[in-house]
């Protein structure tokens, strides 16, 4: 994005001639300031975190049958954030622009520290887990990258995976999509069509997912994915590097797309967005009111499945068969592919690696379905093939 000027050819031919040498010579080093914006910026968010308000929530019952509560005061948290930002660059306390200036210097930072990190959930988990849902596969390195814990807390109410996986690494999401548009403002003294695009439709979607934000906990990332390397270091470092990379590369290549071209991929990511948001929120309100619900304008079509806990309890789910979970198992992954889609074409083609978020989000969600239906087979059994032949494809309706 620096160096190569968003190329990807230009940044290989560069590592045939200089090598791994050359590659150490660009890399950029933590700085202070680095560490200060880092340090401030995550103090901010858990502060937010413990002391705003919120309504209690409680997520899903563990297969050890622990229940955690959260405070759902995510949106409360993204909308100081956001205002804050925007009015310390507004009233001239802060430029922005100072974070993308540093912003090597921040992902750097961020690569490191982050394995610290881990490292310190690996040794929390060992030594003080928060709760019964935690344990070791004698494996250090499946430990260490998958997690020793499910649910680790820092005292009673200091949830780490919703701090690392919302309020730093989603939140940072929005901080630097404002900042990407600020810098192009100060440095073209406008912002481009194809920036207000990319914009405004990553500031609907994470909006939409602080707005969801307890239905997120109910999902694999919250409720089955252990907080270890994977998770919890993708969050501090993968979220606000590559999930942001297309408004990045636009900062140096605005695209002027014309009013109706902008207006029509604008329409189109909101409407991918809205999708995705209400399969979510049909399968919450499916949960909340334990099928009681209308779906499509009719009562819900479902599957009562029964299963047992590790701790050999009995227990009883039900698995949704209407509305958009009748197209496919996962079809909410469609919308949010297609979103990512729309949020990174006003780049136009000019250059491969805007889409590299695409592209890994695309791995990343068939790889999470596989996953998740992996788990739901055996936790399920006889009621998961019942599903599987009611909802027989898995993401993509009619083809996969």
């Amino acid at each position: 994005m620096v160096h190569a000027d968003g190329s990807v050819s230009q940044t290989w031919n560069f590592l045939k001639q200089h090598g791994l040498q050359g590659f150490i010579e660009i890399w950029p080093r933590p700085t202070a300031t680095a560490w200060k914006i880092i340090f401030v910026y995550g103090v901010f968010e858990a502060a937010l975190q413990l002391f705003v308000p919120g309504k209690r929530i409680e997520g899903p019952i563990s297969p050890t049958g622990n229940q955690p509560a959260y405070k759902a005061n995510g949106m409360a948290a993204y909308f100081v954030t956001l205002v804050t930002y925007i009015s310390l660059w507004w009233f001239g306390i802060f430029n922005p622009t100072v974070v993308y200036d540093h912003l090597g210097e921040i992902f750097s930072a961020l690569i490191f520290g982050s394995l610290v990190f881990c490292i310190f959930l690996y040794i929390k988990g060992h030594v003080a887990p928060s709760s019964t849902d935690s344990g070791s596969s004698g494996n250090l390195i499946i430990d260490f990258y998958w997690g020793m814990e499910l649910y680790p807390r820092i005292g009673k109410n200091f949830d780490i995976k919703v701090f690392t996986n919302c309020r730093f690494g989603m939140m940072s999401w929005a901080v630097l999509a404002v900042t990407y548009c600020i810098k192009q403002y100060e440095v073209n003294g406008k912002v481009s069509d194809s920036m207000l695009v990319n914009t405004t439709l990553m500031l609907v979607y994470v909006t939409k997912f602080f707005w969801w934000e307890a239905g997120y906990w109910n999902t694999m990332d919250i409720a089955h994915d252990r907080a270890g390397f994977y998770i919890c270091w993708g969050c501090l470092v993968w979220v606000p590097s590559v999930y942001t990379s297309p408004g990045m590369y636009l900062v140096n290549h605005p695209v002027n797309l014309g009013t109706q071209l902008a207006l029509y991929i604008l329409v189109a990511g909101i409407l991918c967005i809205y999708i995705n948001y209400d399969c979510d929120r049909q399968r919450q309100e499916f949960r909340r009111t334990n099928g009681k619900c209308i779906v499509w304008g009719k009562a819900p079509s479902k599957i009562e499945a029964t299963y047992t806990t590790t701790s050999g309890e009995t227990k009883t789910s039900l698995l949704l068969t209407s509305g958009w979970w009748s197209l496919s198992r996962h079809f909410h992954y469609v919308p949010e592919i297609l979103a990512a889609f729309f949020w990174t074409v006003p780049a136009l083609f000019n250059h491969l690696l805007p889409y590299f978020y695409v592209v890994f989000l695309t791995i990343l969600l068939f790889d999470r379905a596989k996953r998740d239906d992996d788990r739901c087979r055996s936790k399920y059994g006889k009621y998961w093939k019942l599903y599987c032949s009611k909802v027989p494809y898995k993401i993509i309706p009619g083809i996969h």
